[in-house]
């Protein structure tokens, strides 16, 4: 069995670009919490305001509990520790006078709000744009509504498949002659997410000019970005755009291809794409295959695609004889793009990854070393790693009362009592 890989901590840089920054994080699920997570790791002070009673978090998924402490499985739900590093936590009880009034006083004392919910759930908390404005008129509120808050879908939620869905993405994801799928891991949300947090920053670099604005992304809008090649074609040639799995529109090979089990992993891949003659050459230069040289099935790039069905299979039956780290080796050297198609486990102990430092080490109080992900961005002079591990669950409910807030330690335990913020997890 291969040994656990060491994460690297991160450097603890003194200056990041959003430095001074509070953003009020209302975010659930995965799309907003992205968009607060990157804006952490740029610096912000985040506080992710979550109610007293329920939790966003999968404790049937939490990691295993090995500490002296308290077992809290909501604190190690992985999902939500990878999206929420580089926060605080408070819990807050909107739905009360006074739990309302904290948040306003919070949003006095701060430059962003950012929420995803359906349009309708901040008018239930009589918290929409006005209201925060009166309070603040130099605050930038961003909502994340699934389809925009008009039109007639505004009042519809969604998460990421839907959007997925109603976008076009998933028409064109699959395989010839099958059903529609949905793309890979929570594509739609992080997509948003990113979308979110460079508007965000654009609200902010324009606070000066024009003070405080309300930033709307509609998800459906942000992955529209993503099939414009395919409208455009439609609207060129009249033909809806198929399925193509793997496969490119033009070349061949492409795709991913089987090889030798690795230990551990006999589920193994390689990708494989030519898209030029001369990496066609290239790659016949490793495989050393005379027939398939000679074969004027293959000889030009047109000929290749139209019979990449009968490549493909030939083609998996020379990869599935070698290593895929060694096969790649041999195909990048020789001018072929390629690579082996790696997993969480394999990308943990990658030489490319590890040496980056592209995954890094963060503490956790319960889970221990917790593995975050950098941004994928570098900033020569104010770096941006991952500041925190996530927080435990209403850990700084009362830090950043008396922090931000000044309150004494009278009013403060009057609101514990009432239940209108809390510093641990209650039953409704």
């Amino acid at each position: 069995m291969l040994p656990e890989p060491e994460l690297a901590p991160y450097p603890d840089p003194s200056r990041r670009p959003l430095d001074g920054i509070r953003v009020l994080d209302m975010t659930t699920a995965v799309a907003g919490p992205v968009a607060t997570t990157l804006l952490g790791a740029l610096g912000a002070e985040v506080l992710r305001i979550e109610t007293p009673w329920a939790k966003p978090r999968n404790p049937t998924s939490a990691l295993p509990y090995s500490g002296t402490g308290p077992d809290e499985p909501w604190n190690r739900e992985p999902r939500q520790n990878e999206l929420a590093h580089s926060k605080r936590s408070i819990a807050l009880n909107l739905t009360t006078g006074a739990g309302r009034e904290v948040f306003l006083e919070l949003v006095e004392q701060s430059e962003v709000v950012l929420e995803n919910f359906s349009p309708r759930v901040m008018g239930n908390f009589d918290l929409e744009w006005h209201v925060l404005y009166e309070r603040n008129p130099q605050i930038i509120y961003v909502a994340m509504p699934a389809f925009g808050k008009s039109g007639p879908w505004r009042d519809r939620i969604s998460y990421g498949p839907g959007i997925d869905a109603m976008s076009g993405l998933s028409w064109l994801t699959g395989y010839p002659g099958g059903s529609p799928l949905k793309p890979g891991n929570f594509y739609c949300d992080q997509n948003a997410g990113l979308h979110a947090a460079l508007s965000t920053i654009a609200a902010l670099l324009a606070r000066g000019r024009v003070g405080g604005q309300r930033v709307e992304l509609a998800m459906l809008e942000g992955e529209l970005q993503l099939i414009g090649d395919a409208m455009v074609g439609q609207q060129l040639s009249g033909r809806e755009p198929t399925r193509i799995g793997n496969e490119h529109s033009s070349a061949a090979p492409h795709g991913v291809y089987p090889t030798a089990p690795l230990l551990n992993d006999p589920d193994s891949w390689i990708a494989i794409a030519c898209r030029t003659d001369e990496e066609w050459e290239a790659l016949l230069s490793v495989w050393c295959d005379a027939a398939i040289a000679a074969d004027r099935r293959f000889s030009t790039g047109l000929r290749r695609w139209r019979h990449r069905a009968t490549l493909d299979h030939t083609l998996s039956e020379w990869t599935r004889c070698h290593d895929p780290v060694e096969l790649t080796e041999s195909l990048q050297f020789a001018g072929v793009p390629a690579s082996p198609v790696m997993g969480a486990r394999a990308l943990l102990r990658d030489e490319q990854v590890c040496t980056r430092q592209s995954v890094g080490g963060l503490m956790h109080p319960q889970v221990g070393q917790s593995p975050a992900p950098q941004a994928a961005f570098r900033l020569s002079r104010t770096p941006a790693p991952p500041k925190n591990a996530a927080p435990l669950f209403a850990v700084d409910t009362i830090p950043v009362l008396r922090e931000i807030l000044g309150y004494s330690e009278e009013q403060i335990a009057d609101l514990l009592e009432s239940g209108a913020v809390s510093d641990r997890l209650r039953e409704r």
